[in-house]
């Protein structure tokens, strides 16, 4: 079997596996769509009730209903959203694309933040300007985004009226870039300060090398061998970290998306959950489970490409 075919099944087993997973926990949960529906409905009798559980197969063990939902899914059916009365790839899709557009700003700038800032704490290692940021990164670390973000709205929202305290995307381009200002920071503070500490440990790992030393000899800027030679050396564990982490930062914009009410797939899965959603709640951490295993997969893509010594399909 090709190295291709096994990642593929790798890929499909494990889609299998959390699918059934999922579904068995939110069948757990208490109630059902009907049972909420009763409740929320006074003239729905109990006869009413049982007919409906019929028709949508929730009178039938879980088992075998999960079995239909895998089967219609194979097909290409996902069902239909309870909560939206909608297809739930009608929803999903463009609630996604939003996500997309959130998580990747979020990214670059936590990128473009940490890479500096690590590049400086390297260079005056273990003198005030490294001190400054480590202890800084350290903060960083210790607040949880849901923290970040209620005492960002506190301070620019509520305080000093700056910025807006939920994410609106239904202005203009100024207003929208406005609002994504506070998620996107309580998103990217978090990430900054954990590649902070990583990628400075490893700058300064790299400027104690012999090739650096050779570099140095050889009468090359400190500022070449800072961004060329000892940041590549750590382009190869950083990219492992960042690929590993696309779990923490799905589950940090889940809890930021819902603390701005920004409307994309964590405000969605936040709603599907509470309202007992099946087929949203189910769709939505399958689509998410499939973002987080293309990263682990263009992380394997991407080592040949960052260091010509690591072979596709084996470690460094």
């Amino acid at each position: 079997m090709t190295q291709a075919a096994l990642k593929l099944l790798q890929f499909a087993a494990t889609l299998l596996a959390l699918s059934m997973a999922v579904f068995f926990l939110i069948g757990l949960m208490p109630g059902d769509p009907v049972d909420l529906l009763a409740a929320a409905s006074p003239h729905m009798t109990p006869d009413d009730a049982a007919r409906l559980k019929s028709l949508y197969g929730l009178d039938r063990p879980i088992w075998q209903r999960y079995l239909h939902w895998l089967g219609a899914a194979l097909s290409g059916d996902f069902g239909y959203s309870r909560l939206f009365n909608l297809p739930v790839t009608d929803l999903i899709l463009p609630k996604l694309g939003l996500s997309i557009l959130f998580m990747g700003v979020s990214l670059t700038v936590t990128l473009g933040a940490s890479i500096p800032l690590s590049v400086l704490a390297a260079r005056y290692a273990h003198r005030w300007p490294d001190k400054l940021i480590y202890m800084t990164a350290l903060g960083g670390i210790s607040m949880p985004p849901f923290w970040t973000g209620l005492l960002l709205i506190v301070v620019f929202a509520v305080h000093t009226g700056w910025l807006p305290a939920s994410a609106s995307l239904s202005g203009n381009i100024a207003e929208n870039a406005k609002s994504l200002i506070l998620p996107v920071a309580t998103l990217s503070l978090s990430g900054i300060a954990v590649y902070i500490r990583h990628m400075r440990s490893g700058l300064i790992a790299a400027l104690q090398q012999e090739y650096i030393k050779t570099a140095r000899a050889k009468g090359c800027s400190e500022a070449r061998i800072l961004w060329h030679h000892a940041l590549r050396a750590t382009l190869v564990p950083m990219v492992t970290l960042l690929m590993l982490d696309m779990g923490t930062l799905v589950g940090g914009a889940v809890t930021v998306e819902t603390i701005f009410a920004f409307p994309g797939m964590g405000k969605l899965l936040f709603d599907a959950v509470m309202g007992n959603d099946y087929n949203l709640a189910l769709c939505g951490f399958l689509v998410l489970a499939c973002g987080i295993m293309l990263a682990n997969l263009a992380a394997d893509l991407l080592y040949p490409l960052i260091d010509p010594r690591v072979k596709r399909g084996q470690g460094a």
